[in-house]
């Protein structure tokens, strides 16, 4: 099985073809991230048979030319946000180092991290800008299709609107991380010390599994 049986059966929904709609006249009317061509980047970086860990965010950075369609990735030219180097600084203090200084996760996502937003397009300087296009029910829909069709995945959720998601989830057939958000605001509350990095390769290697280099 491949993606392409889940977006054949979004695209024949009326909140999908709404939401399509609306995010054409936001690319043409305004400036908005990522890329158009890089919106759903991250199911071709991470084929579904090689899907192992699903970490969700929030939606995409909102500054010119951060967004790469790779939830919390940044090209490697550009300085790593916030919630970023906040993410390093706990893999170094979970496992020692890790092989995406630069912050361009796609490495994690040709391992089989699925790193995808709850909503996937944002507008230019407006953090959630697009919560209410039908973004939310694209994930949800990914959600329950990847909870019905794999097993033993890990997700990943930080912060509440990820955790909202822990409900769709069969706990019965995957594993569940979560905690609060990397950024600025939270990350004190409980993100440095969850050791997510650790925790995630320690199930992998009980599943037989071969575990991510983060």
């Amino acid at each position: 099985m491949t993606w392409d049986k889940f977006f054949q059966e979004e695209q024949g929904k009326e909140y999908y073809q709404k939401l399509m709609n609306e995010v054409n006249k936001a690319y043409e009317n305004s400036v908005v991230f990522p890329p158009k061509d890089k919106i759903f980047y991250a199911f071709s970086l991470t084929p579904l048979e090689n899907l192992k860990v699903v970490i969700l965010g929030q939606d995409p950075y909102h500054g010119a030319g951060q967004a790469q369609g790779l939830a919390f990735s940044t090209p490697s030219n550009i300085t790593n946000p916030p919630s970023m180097r906040n993410m390093l600084k706990e893999i170094e203090d979970d496992i020692g180092s890790s092989i995406c200084e630069n912050g361009d996760l796609s490495s994690w996502a040709e391992d089989g991290v699925l790193l995808i937003n709850a909503i996937l397009t944002v507008e230019e300087s407006k953090p959630k800008s697009h919560h209410k296009l039908g973004w939310e029910i694209f994930t949800d829909n990914l959600i329950k299709f990847i909870s019905s069709n794999c097993k033993d995945v890990v997700f990943i959720l930080w912060g509440s609107s990820a955790i909202k998601k822990e409900k769709i989830i069969d706990k019965a057939k995957h594993h569940i991380l979560s905690g609060v958000h990397p950024s600025p605001l939270s990350a004190y509350r409980g993100f440095f010390g969850c050791k997510h990095f650790s925790k995630t390769n320690e199930i992998l290697k009980t599943l037989g599994k071969k575990e991510i280099i983060w």
